[in-house]
């Protein structure tokens, strides 16, 4: 019988007995291994070290709008453009800019078709002032490095990331240099480099570097990025970038060569540059308490007073006394000396102070007449308008916002008989159906600007989509459902021109949703609303009367043979057939009918900012419209690269209209 030692003994021994996993030597990447020695502060404290923006970018780059191939070839083109066209207009130049992309294969062989090609090289071209020699690496090969960070002006460059960034990602996609030619004058030599970037230092490598004396251009900068990418048609796409750059810059003419090898060219539609805007101090409601103490820190002034009033805008000498009151300081007192709760006392004096606002004069807005004429160069319809708003405030900062509107499909510059509304049987169809015949009616197009760059992503995330929602569009006689754009032929244009831009992330992909923006959305496209609103009750009334007409005038021929017949061929038929369509003019709306429909020229009743297509041409169209259309009319068919036709934007809606469209004859007379 075992006893108690013997058990004990026993289960010692088979404790000690190596199990089956313990036998087995751990394979290379097994989790059964050892456990990781336990760290310390010193051990954690040698794996510390910097991180360069550049190598936080290269990991991150869809933060930059480099999250896939397709985008990733739109953001290229648009960050050259962007540069292009900055450069161009501060130095008072007509921007003429050449956009190239070349489809190229990875092992060197032909180069496969652009829909199943990988990798493209992007070249752009410009015939702005040239940079010199010495900043082209920086510029180029830097990121967070460039001139419009610390100055409160318009531009459409903000962060000093973008053009870097479209290098640092083709450096990592396919490990080719960015290559820059850049001349300064006609006498000057043109300037080649082929440039890297060190994303462990944030700092450029140059590693070939030339001057070029056959360089065909007498002023300028092109640059050049191979890069892996996606080329498609249709939306979100380089081709919809291009073209609604060229409607919110009327004055730039550009050439597009697209990977297949068409060359499309945009004229220019205005010679006329945007009026140059001027540079700010900070108003005293846009900055933190960190930032005053900062500023406090920097300042030259050897004054409390002084130091308000020269590094504020809108801060004069006697305000800024009235600020020292408040906070119960010395305006004497010098402002290194405002530290802790005292510059928290300065802070809430500055906010409890009533100031005017900023000045407009760093903003440069496209203008009711240029966004006319390019919505009526691109888009081709039947009515066009735009509407400028005054000048607003978010948080200190001054921004102005700018919609316009397109409506209809080009065919009103058609002159068609309006033939008589045939009667049918009602068809009762469930909500989101549609009647037999119909078609499903496709929603308006909503294309988006911040400082003239259109936008192309992030749509629902953007304050001015959120806006057009909530505009009540059925009040204007345009179908609108629950939570969604208008209906029909309408393509609505929407810019927001600020000297800082509060968009959603750092790919400038959505403006951000403050209520000061909202309103200011919502208040422009309402005033285009009411403006579509008097011509689509017009047009309807005109239609609805003309149907009337026709009504009678079938009637009026067997009414008359009657006459003759009871006055057994004693009438004069044609005299009353002539009275009889007199009168049927005149109870339906007569000269006023033809106008309307355009049967007979007459002078249109302007509206505001607006254009109405006729078949005999436009009418209220202003000056810089007219020079837009140039040699093209609306009735002519767009050749390539010229106004878009309506259909392919949005089809145009075979429903009744809305009865908030359908005015009363009371109101029609």
């Amino acid at each position: 019988m075992p006893t108690a030692e013997t058990a004990s003994a026993s289960a010692s021994a088979t404790d000690k007995t190596p199990s089956k996993a313990d036998a087995e030597p751990a394979k290379k990447g097994d989790l059964r291994g050892k456990p990781a020695p336990r760290a310390d502060a010193e051990s954690l404290g040698k794996q510390q070290r910097e991180i360069s923006v550049s190598e936080f970018f290269s990991k991150n780059r869809h933060l930059l709008g480099f999250d896939s191939p397709k985008k990733a070839l739109l953001t290229t083109v648009k960050e050259a453009v962007d540069n292009s066209l900055d450069a161009c207009e501060e130095a008072h130049i007509l921007p003429d800019i050449t956009v190239t992309i070349t489809a190229l294969s990875k092992d060197g062989g032909p180069p496969p078709p652009p829909a199943k090609a990988e990798r493209f090289r992007v070249s752009v071209r410009d015939n702005g002032p040239g940079i010199v020699k010495e900043q082209i690496p920086r510029i180029f090969a830097k990121l967070l490095y460039g001139s419009k960070f610390h100055r409160l002006r318009q531009s459409r460059g903000q962060q000093g990331i973008g053009i870097s960034a479209a290098g640092m990602y083709g450096q990592l996609t396919t490990m080719k240099p960015l290559h820059v030619v850049s001349k300064i004058g006609p006498k000057a030599k043109a300037h080649s480099l082929q440039i890297l970037i060190d994303t462990r230092k944030n700092e450029p490598i140059v590693v070939k570097r030339a001057e070029l004396d056959d360089w065909p251009y007498e002023r300028g900068t092109e640059v050049s990025i191979e890069l892996e990418g996606r080329y498609q048609r249709g939306r979100a796409s380089v081709d919809e970038y291009i073209e609604l750059t060229t409607i919110a810059n009327p004055h730039v003419s550009l050439a597009y060569v697209t990977p297949e090898g068409e060359r499309v060219e945009y004229k220019r539609g205005v010679d006329e540059l945007p009026r140059a805007p001027k540079e700010i101090r900070p108003h005293p409601y846009g900055i933190e308490l960190g930032i005053l103490h900062k500023m406090l820190q920097d300042t030259k002034s050897h004054w409390l007073s002084g130091f308000l009033s020269t590094d504020f805008s809108r801060v004069s000498p006697k305000v800024a006394a009235d600020i020292c009151e408040k906070a119960g300081l010395d305006p004497r007192m010098h402002p290194r000396k405002v530290v802790g709760l005292v510059s928290e006392k300065l802070y809430k004096a500055i906010q409890d102070t009533k100031l005017m606002a900023p000045p407009t004069d760093c903003l440069s807005p496209i203008g009711e007449q240029a966004i006319l004429a390019g919505l009526y160069k691109q888009i081709r319809g039947d009515f066009y308008t735009a509407v400028t708003r005054p000048p607003a405030v978010y948080r200190g900062n001054p921004f102005v916002i700018e919609a316009g509107l397109a409506f209809g499909t080009g065919k009103a510059a058609i002159a068609a008989p309006v033939e008589p509304a045939a009667e049918s049987e009602t068809v009762l169809v469930a909500e989101g159906e549609t009647k037999p015949g119909e078609e499903e009616v496709e929603l308006a197009r909503l294309i988006r600007y911040a400082n003239r760059v259109p936008l192309l992503y992030q749509t629902s995330a953007c304050a001015t989509h959120k806006s057009a929602i909530e505009t009540a569009w059925k009040n204007y006689g345009v179908g609108q459902s629950r939570g969604a754009l208008p209906q029909g032929p309408l393509v609505i244009f929407v810019h927001m021109a600020s000297a800082w831009v509060p968009f959603t992330s750092e790919s400038k992909e959505a403006i951000a949703d403050y209520d000061e923006i909202r309103k200011e959305i919502k208040l422009a496209l309402q005033e285009c609303g009411r403006r579509l609103g008097v011509y689509i009750r017009k047009r309807e009334h005109a239609k609805q009367e003309f149907r009337r007409r026709n009504v009678f005038e079938l009637y009026i021929e067997e009414v008359a043979e009657a006459c003759h017949r009871l006055k057994k061929g004693k009438f004069d038929v044609e005299r009353l057939k002539k009275q009889l369509q007199r009168i049927a003019e005149d109870k339906t709306g007569g000269e006023e009918t033809d106008r309307l429909l355009a049967k007979k020229k007459a002078q249109e009743q302007e509206l505001p900012n607006s254009i109405v297509v006729t078949p005999e041409g436009p009418i209220g169209a202003p000056e810089m419209a007219l020079q837009a259309m140039g040699e093209a009319s609306a009735p002519a068919a767009p050749p390539p690269g010229e106004p878009v036709p309506a259909e392919a934007i949005a089809p145009s809606p075979k429903k009744k209209p809305s009865k908030s469209s359908k005015p009363s004859r009371k109101r029609g007379r």
